[in-house]
């Protein structure tokens, strides 16, 4: 039985966003399965509050993607694999009500993690695929000059 390879991601993570997770999953959604430069504009004509933070993790993810030495993918080339939002933990804050009573404040936050992909349609050059390039090795010279006083001594 063959087994298909492993597509290739790469991800960026937000951590303790100051943005409800409910709202930030509705900015995700326009975003999933679509192409880089797609969701680029759509997260700049989005207004709501979350579409700044997540367009800086959609950045980041190109980012990653671009500077990795394994891939050497372009931004242009890529699409949004995966799009998600998980819930953070609550900052909980009290507010002084009528006849000295309380009412509980939650802060929600939400850690957002995006996944690129290569578009399916896009051919990778064979060099790209190889290992990553390494600098030579130096190479050892025929005659090394002593270091230490001891070794210039002995030689004299």
């Amino acid at each position: 039985m063959a087994v298909a390879p492993e597509k290739q991601e790469v991800r960026a993570e937000a951590k303790w966003i100051r943005v409800s997770p409910r709202k930030a999953r509705l900015v995700v959604e326009h975003i999933r399965g679509r192409s880089v430069p797609e969701a680029r504009t759509v997260l700049a004509f989005t207004q709501r509050a979350a579409a700044r933070e997540i367009e800086k993790v959609l950045r980041s993810a190109v980012s990653n993607a671009e500077t990795n030495p394994n891939l050497q993918w372009n931004g242009d080339d890529l699409i949004v694999s995966a799009a998600y939002v998980d819930e953070g933990p609550t900052i909980k804050r009290w507010r002084a009500r009528a006849r000295g009573r309380v009412a509980r404040i939650r802060k929600r936050t939400c850690h957002i993690t995006i996944k690129v992909a290569l578009r399916p349609d896009v051919h990778v050059p064979a060099e790209a695929e190889s290992q990553p390039k390494r600098a030579p090795a130096k190479r050892a010279s025929a005659k090394r000059a002593p270091t230490t006083r001891k070794k210039k001594e002995a030689t004299a």
